[in-house]
């Protein structure tokens, strides 16, 4: 009786490691509203925004001179903002907007291809301009 446990016990094993295809799995992307908006704003505006997540995070951008959507990066969207100021070297800034609501910022200069993150480059840039109101 053991011994033919034994051989039903194996053959279940057996059964259930065998190598059968899974279906590929969707991803699924959460989207906030905050993260739509972005998308939608002229240049000037946007500078505002990214200018706010700059400030938040507890950095400085004087004046942001170019900016732009750089892409998708798990859940959140990679934003790029070019910064000058008065005294000093420019930045780049890598804003990383969040489904939640939420905006994490990094020097543009730490993000290497070891990090896993997209470089800094801008593929779309939003319409109008960063230095002129109207």
């Amino acid at each position: 009786m053991r011994r033919v446990l034994t051989l039903v016990a194996l053959a279940v094993l057996a059964a259930c490691n065998n190598n059968q295809q899974q279906a590929p799995q969707k991803v699924i992307k959460v989207q906030s509203e905050e993260q739509k908006q972005l998308h939608q704003l002229d240049a000037f505006n946007l500078a505002i925004g990214l200018k706010h997540a700059i400030y938040d995070a507890g950095f400085t951008c004087k004046r942001i001179t170019d900016a732009g959507y750089v892409g998708a990066w798990k859940n959140n969207d990679m934003w790029m903002a070019h910064c000058t100021y008065d005294k000093g070297a420019a930045r780049d800034w890598a804003i990383f907007a969040g489904p939640d609501g939420s905006a994490q910022v990094r020097d543009c200069k730490d993000i290497t291809p070891q990090s896993g993150l997209p470089a800094c480059v801008i593929k779309e840039r939003p319409k109008g301009s960063f230095t002129d109101f109207k």
